[in-house]
């Protein structure tokens, strides 16, 4: 069993002894802690599909009113229509029930504020603090929190449709056809909804949102053959593949190859920054770890890029303070401030259809226009964890001469090779993250490989 708590949620497995895994005590405790740092008067609750999560709401929600807190339901909703639900309803914040991509035996609680996005740092160590003291002071009979119930997925549809960056008439002439992959949670209730709405025809694959997902929910090619050979079979213009809260977008070309999740948020801001008329507007940003193709993408259209720590809400911090235009994750994740300060796949498909519309190529053939890049995921794996700190900074001195940052973890910037290697300590486990990045293949896994051989050596 496990449990997970960060400044970010908490997340665990479903059941086993309290703090062991995700328990009802525990669910109690945060949720407590929450109400109270927060001085909430009024939160959005909303769910993925996953089995589990009836059981976590009704703990959420009944927490929620002991605290004297007035709960939004909102059922069945994806991660960014939760978010875009507490400004809807001017709420206090908002609690999303969902563990993202990870296997059908966890769950999660992700945290929002006021303004529909995820706490700072600041805030969320607040909350594990209170959870942690055991201190706890419930409401009055008399000032029990009240529940009502809304849906809010066609209003979320609404907005994305209204943005002037998506062009409905130019989707609809281009008669596409679309897969869908929803991993049987709640994409499979709101994509082809929206798709259909942009005149797309819509073929479902995992669309029943039981819970019981179909494959390894995380939207990777390995995960994704299916979705592969059902574009294939049915001539689809593409496939689309969104992970159980819908905050991720992957594609699959009608090739049945994959786009490549890295390109996803390229995509659409090779797009936007196309459409937008002011240089000095034409502001991108995506965390340490995502492909430099965005950058590479942003300089070309005469725009300024800028990398933020890993982590949703350091992207969305400097985004706000640079006043970016577009930004988001390499793992498929687009934040359109346009609409909302979130990652949101149903905004990132929409943009998406509107650039093919309008360039008139595939999206096989829009990729070979992209920069080419590959990257290589590896760990080093640490029996003693206090050795991490004196390896990370034994790196940064080993490859001083090229350019060094210390940003969040070490990343080594190789500029005429055109590649990267970036080392981030795990905050659950005792190991370094190592992600490489190359114009080939070969040479991203051979970056990799060349900083683990000096690390072994330093330990």
């Amino acid at each position: 069993m496990a449990l997970i708590k960060s400044i970010s949620g908490i997340r665990g497995t479903i059941g086993g002894p309290a703090g062991e895994g995700l328990t009802p005590v525990d669910i109690v405790k945060f949720v407590y802690a929450y109400s109270r740092c927060t001085g909430a008067r009024k939160v959005v609750v909303g769910k993925d599909a996953r089995l589990s999560g009836a059981m976590v709401e009704n703990l959420v929600v009944g927490t929620l009113q002991a605290c004297g807190v007035d709960v939004v339901k909102i059922g069945f909703a994806s991660t960014p229509t939760t978010e875009m639900a507490v400004r809807y309803e001017h709420a206090d914040g908002g609690i999303i029930l969902t563990a993202s991509h990870n296997p059908r035996q966890w769950n999660a609680l992700k945290l929002l504020n006021r303004e529909g996005e995820f706490l700072t740092a600041v805030e969320g160590q607040a909350i594990l603090d209170l959870a942690e003291s055991g201190e706890f002071d419930f409401a009055q009979v008399d000032e029990l929190g009240k529940i009502s119930e809304i849906d809010y997925t066609d209003r979320h549809i609404d907005d994305v449709l209204a943005l002037p960056a998506v062009d409905v008439p130019a989707i609809k002439a281009k008669g596409f056809t679309v897969v869908v992959d929803a991993v049987n949670s709640v994409g499979g209730i709101i994509m082809p909804r929206l798709l259909e709405r942009l005149g797309v025809k819509c073929i479902k694959l995992n669309c029943e949102p039981t819970g019981d997902f179909a494959h390894n929910p995380e939207p990777l090619p390995a995960n994704l053959t299916d979705l592969s050979k059902a574009v294939v079979e049915h001539g689809a213009d593409f496939g689309v593949s969104v992970d159980p809260d819908v905050d991720r977008l992957a594609l699959i070309c009608g090739d049945g190859k994959p786009f490549v999740e890295e390109n996803t948020l390229i995509a659409v801001a090779d797009y936007l920054l196309g459409l937008e008329p002011d240089p000095a507007k034409r502001i991108t940003v995506s965390n340490l770890s995502s492909s430099r193709g965005l950058r590479d993408v942003t300089e070309r259209h005469g725009g300024k890029y800028y990398a933020s720590s890993v982590g949703e809400v350091n992207v969305t911090t400097l985004m706000h303070k640079v006043g970016a235009l577009i930004g988001g994750e390499g793992n498929g994740g687009v934040i359109y401030p346009g609409l909302h300060c979130g990652r949101d796949a149903m905004v990132g498909v929409a943009l998406v259809l509107s650039h093919l519309a309008h360039l008139g190529l595939s999206l096989a053939e829009y990729k070979k226009t992209l920069p080419e890049y590959y990257i290589s995921k590896n760990r080093i794996e640490l029996s003693d964890p206090a050795k991490i700190d004196r390896i990370l900074s034994a790196l940064k001195d080993h490859y001083s001469k090229e350019d060094v940052s210390d940003q969040d973890g070490v990343k080594i910037s190789f500029e005429s090779k055109r590649s990267w290697v970036l080392l981030r300590k795990s905050n659950t486990e005792p190991i370094i993250r190592i992600y490489s990045e190359a114009p080939t293949e070969a040479e991203a896994a051979a970056l990799g490989e060349e900083v683990i051989k000096i690390a072994n050596v330093l330990i």
